[in-house]
């Protein structure tokens, strides 16, 4: 396997257009002027062109799209099947110095009452409950806290991987690696392979939003820029660690903001797989949240977010145009149960996550915030109702267990339903405080 030692090639050494419409390897391949052709195409195998899918996103049926997705599912990812994960999202610290315009989950004073920095105790309790419940993994992120160190994310990998050796340790979107940069002193590269040695598997895609900088100086000036991320997650793909690609839509971007994610992901992807032989191995999207945040009271709040309809239609386009990441999940914490429902019939073969804890999108209003998490039942009707085949997975996809069309034949295989008390919470400064008064 190579070994990763530069940074991924700046996106604008590849073609763009005489707007600046980034293309990638799409510049260099015909491109067909038909809907119709383009569909049959993709239910062909081919890949398409970065013009191929603006047309497609601009005329093509939302139905046709569905079946031409669904065709490229089963290219990548044949059968009845679809997956979903048993997994908790643990936040260590909510505190941040980045003001994402989009964010209600941060605080940025670390003395802030609704502060925090978990400790052992508290994480180590959320995982202890994850792990009753039959998770397998967790998924843990957190702000830009610019008061830890470096030795702090190095000690709580290694302490929650020989602690509890059996959960699978996916943790710190790119953005949260660069904070890790800046306050070691390392390089990319030599921060991620510290932290597998520790016991980090993999790294989640958060943070990608609009692969597009004209969209993040506006939304989040002071976070990572596109080619940081993408350069974190080359290096990441040359550790052999497990990492999905998210994306973010409706942030007032136009199409051609979203091809441009699509094709670096793409371009990403066919390096990585090329030279270390791994790669994302799932992508997820999602529409923004603005309740409670900055977009919410921005002059243009009405122009935020995204419809049913147009969520549905882009997870279409990028089944289709992502060729090469095999797994895409549908996204109930946003949209509701049914329409992710209706998403696995637009080429997701995974329905995510139960949701044991999730607090970011929450608190900027998603679902998540009045139906916190989704039980596995749920998740098996779910699926049986959209026509699939349910079966729980790890981080990696392999099957954990494999149930059937009969809900009553696959009762005794079920992990326990609900903890014997309320979730473990995250330990704010407001807390601590009344522990101390109370004691």
């Amino acid at each position: 396997m190579a070994i990763s030692t530069g940074t991924y090639p700046c996106h604008r050494t590849f073609a763009s257009d005489k707007n600046g419409y980034y293309k990638g390897d799409s510049a260099n391949l015909p491109s067909l002027t038909n809907v119709a052709d383009i569909l049959a195409k993709v239910e062909d195998g081919g890949r398409i062109t970065y013009d191929e899918a603006m047309l497609l996103y601009q005329e093509a049926d939302l139905l046709q799209l569905g079946r031409a997705a669904n065709a490229r599912r089963q290219q990548l990812v044949p059968g009845n099947t679809v997956t979903y994960l048993i997994d908790r999202n643990i936040n260590y610290t909510n505190v941040c110095s980045t003001d994402c315009t989009f964010c209600a989950f941060y605080r940025y004073d670390p003395n802030d009452p609704e502060a925090y920095v978990n400790p052992k105790s508290v994480i180590g309790k959320k995982i202890e409950e994850t792990l009753y419940l039959g998770g397998t993994r967790i998924l843990m992120q957190g702000g830009h806290n610019d008061q830890l160190p470096w030795d702090y994310y190095l000690d709580l990998i290694n302490w929650i991987h020989t602690t509890y050796p059996d959960i699978e340790i996916n943790a710190f979107s790119p953005s949260e690696i660069d904070q890790m940069v800046k306050v070691s002193g390392l390089t990319r590269y030599e921060v991620l392979k510290a932290l597998k040695e520790a016991g980090l598997q993999g790294l989640p895609g958060g943070g990608g939003e609009i692969l597009d900088d004209e969209i993040r100086k506006r939304v989040s000036p002071k976070k990572q820029r596109t080619d940081g991320w993408l350069d974190v997650m080359h290096h990441a793909h040359s550790l052999g660690l497990t990492t999905t690609a998210t994306m973010v839509i409706g942030f007032r971007e136009e199409i051609r903001h979203r091809l441009n994610h699509l094709q670096r992901l793409r371009d990403l992807q066919d390096a990585s797989l090329r030279d270390y032989g791994t790669g994302f191995n799932a992508f997820i999207s999602w529409t923004v949240q603005i309740e409670n945040t900055p977009l919410e009271r921005s002059r243009f709040a009405d122009q935020y977010g995204a419809t049913p309809h147009e969520y549905l239609r882009h997870t279409a386009i990028a089944r289709i145009f992502l060729d090469n990441i095999p797994h895409h999940q549908a996204s109930w914490p946003t949209q509701g149960e049914k329409v992710a429902a209706i998403a696995l019939h637009m080429g997701c073969d995974d329905f995510g996550s139960t949701m044991i804890e999730e607090n970011v999108v929450s608190a900027a209003g998603a679902r998540t915030s009045v139906q916190p998490s989704m039980s596995v039942p749920e998740i098996h009707r779910q699926i049986r109702e959209a026509g699939f085949i349910p079966a729980q997975r790890n981080t990696s996809y392999e099957i954990v267990r494999q149930y059937t069309a009969d809900p009553a034949e696959d009762e005794a295989l079920l992990p326990p339903a609900e903890l014997p008390g309320e979730p473990t919470g995250n330990l704010t400064n407001s807390i601590r405080l009344s522990v101390i008064n109370n004691n």
